[in-house]
């Protein structure tokens, strides 16, 4: 082989050697979905069940006993103030009043001569031609007829109103909700008849629990839900507070609406979100911070664990936090974190302390 030939050989031999070795690859740095901490109230949200009812009703009875003698409304008729809604029988109230009357035209003649009497024996005692004794008993005898008069008087009103309360009137304008009796039925005083709805718009019934009835208030507005009015956003305010429990522990609480809806009836079923400000299950108070369910990493012990972003070093620093209650797919710190840092909010199960990360852009919302 020739020189220039065994040279080529060589030179090819020796240029790898000469060459420097390959570079390792450049560690993979992740991007992260963020959010940054703020401090808000603690808050709880608890939505119960209510009952629709009328802010103004009232049962209808008659003040005397009786028999029906006509139903003038039925059920779900509109009624106006004073309206005739039914009769009893009349004849037994109008014989006690005639007889009333009687008794009064007999007792009013007895005074009229008693008290004729009684004047006429002031005269003769002017006179001196009667005892002062006999004065006496006549001035008395025509006190006690002018008694008995007033008796009679009264008890002729009360035969007279007896006979008025034979008609069962309307209190106020409004809509007959319930009929429990019908012609020719003996009823009692104060039987209840009807039950009468007033046009003064809807109240709720909610029975709230011992553990949170001290954080409502009178005044405190709620958002309120039905199936039949999903078309508009409905509110009540709290205007009664019961101060003693009635069912299984629990508060009666009435709400008023502040808005009205067609569909909406008495009798139909609502539910109430209360949103109010408590101390958690760690009896803590004050602010609290809101979280995606996603940014809190679970560990032994029931310890949890969120990563914070260290902006200086861009690295993760794995720090056990306090957390409250879940409420709609947010989980509430209240130890742990300070306002203004920035947290990991997905994929925290493939983070780890003091790894290198920047921060996502473009985030978009990412939930579990």
């Amino acid at each position: 082989m020739s020189k220039p030939i065994q040279l080529i050989f060589a030179l090819l031999i020796l240029l790898p050697a000469c060459s420097e070795p390959p570079s390792e690859h450049a560690p993979i740095i992740r991007s992260i979905a963020w959010q940054k901490v703020t401090l808000e109230p603690i808050q709880q949200v608890r939505n119960l069940p209510g009952n629709i009812v009328p802010a103004e009703t009232a049962p209808l009875s008659f003040q005397v006993g009786g028999k029906v003698q006509a139903i003038q409304v039925r059920l779900g008729d509109q009624v106006q103030a004073g309206q005739l809604l039914a009769q009893l029988d009349t004849s037994n109230y109008q014989l006690a009043l005639q007889a009333a009357q009687g008794e009064v035209k007999k007792a009013q003649a007895h005074y009229s001569e008693r008290q004729a009497e009684y004047l006429r024996f002031q005269q003769l005692l002017e006179q001196q031609l009667v005892s002062k004794s006999q004065f006496d008993n006549a001035k008395s005898q025509a006190q006690t007829a002018r008694s008995s008069l007033e008796v009679a008087t009264t008890q002729a009103k009360i035969a007279q109103k007896n006979l008025a309360d034979t008609q069962l009137l309307a209190p106020y304008k409004g809509q007959i909700s319930k009929q429990y009796v019908e012609p020719s039925q003996q009823v009692a005083s104060g039987q209840t008849i009807f039950e009468i709805e007033g046009q003064h718009g809807f109240e709720i019934e909610v029975f709230v629990p011992e553990t949170m009835i001290r954080y409502i208030d009178v005044g405190q507005t709620f958002t309120v839900t039905s199936q039949v009015a999903k078309d508009r956003a409905l509110n009540a305010s709290v205007i009664e507070i019961a101060s003693r429990a009635e069912n299984a522990n629990s508060f009666k609480v009435i709400l008023q609406f502040n808005q009205t809806h067609p569909n909406l009836r008495a009798g139909m079923s609502v539910e109430v979100e209360f949103v109010y400000l408590s101390s958690e299950r760690n009896n803590v108070t004050g602010n609290a911070v809101r979280v995606p369910v996603s940014a809190v990493l679970a560990g032994a012990n029931q310890e949890n664990f969120v990563f914070v972003f260290n902006a200086q070093n861009n690295r993760l620093e794995k720090r056990a936090v306090l957390t409250e209650n879940v409420i709609e797919n947010k989980i509430l710190i209240t130890q742990g974190l300070s306002a203004g840092e920035i947290i990991a909010t997905a994929g925290v199960h493939f983070l780890h302390d003091d790894q290198q990360v920047t921060l996502l852009q473009n985030q978009i919302n990412i939930f579990n």
